[in-house]
């Protein structure tokens, strides 16, 4: 099983700016200042951008010396399926541009198809295809805001397969289309 997610630094820290719940357990962010750590989604005052290093294991961050936060308390568990679901997660975090159904994610957490989606959902609220479809939306709105790649190239950059379900499924999620987005960037950085 896959186990360390992967995200750049400038992702992670849009993650804990907008106290993202999908991230939460698959990355842990320790502030140097206090030497507390915190789960993506703690509504804690943010720190400063430079105070900030993120651990993908919660081992990892504890040996480091960073004791966890008593608001959004990262060290409990809050299932005994948390594991499965975070490796879950994990996948179509590191898979997105992939086109994958729930056969590949169920052969990669050893599940059957039927029981993944009836426990991811059980503990997420959302199926695995909701999920990942807001991993990838997530995705492109990063690409929209840092490049200058068209909305064509970031719809098969992020691994959707028609531009017609992108741009639904960016409109359900954001409230507007992509272009409209990259406006709104670029209006507030005016």
């Amino acid at each position: 099983m896959v186990t360390s997610i992967h995200l750049s630094f400038e992702e992670m820290w849009e993650k804990i700016i907008a106290c993202d719940r999908k991230y939460d357990g698959l990355f842990f962010t320790a502030v140097k200042t206090t030497k507390i750590y915190c789960r993506p989604s703690c509504r804690s005052k943010k720190p400063k951008k430079v105070n900030v290093e993120f651990y993908h294991d919660i081992n990892e961050v504890e040996n480091a010396g960073y004791r966890p936060c008593k608001r959004c308390q990262p060290e409990v568990v809050h299932s005994p399926h948390i594991e499965t679901v975070r490796a879950i997660i994990t996948f179509l975090v590191n898979h997105y541009k992939q086109s994958i159904g729930l056969k590949d994610i169920a052969e990669q957490v050893g599940l059957s198809p039927f029981y993944l989606e009836r426990l991811f959902k059980q503990e997420t609220n959302e199926t695995p295809r909701t999920y990942l479809e807001k991993i990838r939306i997530d995705k492109a709105a990063y690409l929209l805001k840092n490049t200058n790649l068209t909305n064509l190239e970031i719809c098969y950059e992020v691994g959707f397969q028609s531009p017609s379900n992108f741009y639904k499924v960016f409109r359900a999620l954001k409230n507007c289309s992509p272009s409209e987005y990259r406006k709104e960037l670029l209006y507030e950085m005016d």
